[in-house]
C-alpha cells in the first residue's frame, strides 16, 4: 500500500479491516481462512452497504497481494458479492444549526466550521491545513492548498476575511496536537459535531457547500473539482434537490394543463 502511495487513512483503515478478521480466530493464518468461512463471517455483521463495500475491497486488495508475492494460490476474498452502493442521499446541514455553531463556538472551531462550510473540505483535510505552507496568494486573490485523499491536492479560492482568520494563528499547524504534529481527522470531526449539537455531523457541512454553490453556478463540474471527487457520479450524490422549488415547478405545469 505505501508502494501504491496510498494515504495514510487508507492504509489504516484497510489495515484495520483485516486486523478485526485476524481477531476472530477462524484459522491459524490467512492462508488457511477457507472461502466458506470468510463468507459466513462477512455475512454475519450488520453493516451499512458503505461499510460492507470498504470491507470486501480490503479483503479483495488483502488476497490479490498475498496471491502476488507467492503467500498463497487462491483469493478467497473474490468469494464475497458485489455490494450495489446506498442510493444518493444528500444531507446538507440546516443552515440555522450551522449559523448557531458558528456564532458560538471558540475561535479553533469557528475556523474548522468555515472551512468545512465555505471551502467544503473534509473532516483530514481541515485536520492538516498549515497557513504558512499552504495559504498562498496568486493573480486572483489567496488560494488554499488542500491535501485530499490519496495524497491528492488541489487548490481553492480563499474569502479574504478567511485568510485573514488563517493568517492570525501561529506559525506551524492551523489546528496542532498537544503531542505534535496536527490534531487528528476524528478529533475535528468531533469537535465540530458537538458545535452542531443537534447530530449534525460535519460531513454535512461539504453537502452544504455542495449543494449551495450549484444552486448558484448550476455547474456540477465545478462542484466536482471543489470537492475533489474523482468521480461526477460521486458528486451528484452530494448535491440535494430543492423541494420547494420542485413543489413549484409541478404547481406551475399542473394549472397550465388544467387552466379554464
Amino acid at each position: 500500500m505505501h508502494a501504491m502511495r496510498l494515504s495514510p487513512q487508507t492504509i489504516e483503515l484497510r489495515c484495520y479491516h483485516v486486523r478485526r478478521l485476524a481477531r476472530a480466530d477462524l484459522a491459524p493464518d490467512p492462508w488457511s481462512l477457507e472461502r466458506s468461512a470468510l463468507l459466513d463471517w462477512a455475512g454475519g455483521h450488520e453493516w451499512s452497504r458503505e461499510t460492507a463495500r470498504a470491507i470486501r475491497s480490503s479483503f479483495r486488495k488483502f488476497w490479490a497481494w498475498g496471491v502476488t508475492t507467492g503467500r498463497t494460490d487462491d483469493n478467497i476474498a473474490e468469494v464475497l458479492p458485489l455490494v450495489r452502493p446506498e442510493q444518493p442521499r444528500p444531507r446538507p446541514a440546516g443552515k440555522a444549526t450551522v449559523s448557531t455553531a458558528i456564532n458560538t463556538s471558540d475561535h479553533r472551531v469557528v475556523l474548522m466550521l468555515r472551512l468545512a462550510n465555505e471551502l467544503g473540505m473534509r473532516r483530514g483535510e481541515v485536520a492538516q491545513v498549515h497557513p504558512g505552507n499552504d495559504l498562498v496568494w496568486d493573480a486572483n486573490g489567496w488560494s488554499l492548498v488542500v491535501h485530499g485523499k490519496g495524497m491528492k491536492q488541489r487548490i481553492l479560492p480563499v474569502p479574504d476575511d478567511l485568510a485573514s482568520a488563517l493568517q492570525s494563528v501561529d506559525d506551524g499547524f492551523l489546528f496542532p496536537s498537544p503531542t505534535g504534529g496536527h490534531l487528528s481527522a476524528h478529533w475535528v470531526g468531533t469537535l465540530v459535531s458537538r458545535a452542531l449539537a443537534d447530530g449534525t455531523t460535519m460531513h454535512q457541512l461539504r453537502h452544504l457547500c455542495a449543494t449551495e454553490i450549484h444552486n448558484e453556478t448550476h455547474d456540477v463540474r465545478l462542484v466536482q473539482t471543489l470537492l475533489g471527487h474523482a468521480s461526477l457520479a460521486t458528486t451528484q450524490r452530494y448535491l440535494a434537490v430543492d423541494e420547494s422549488r420542485m413543489r413549484d415547478a409541478l404547481v406551475r405545469r399542473a394549472k397550465e394543463w388544467y387552466a379554464d
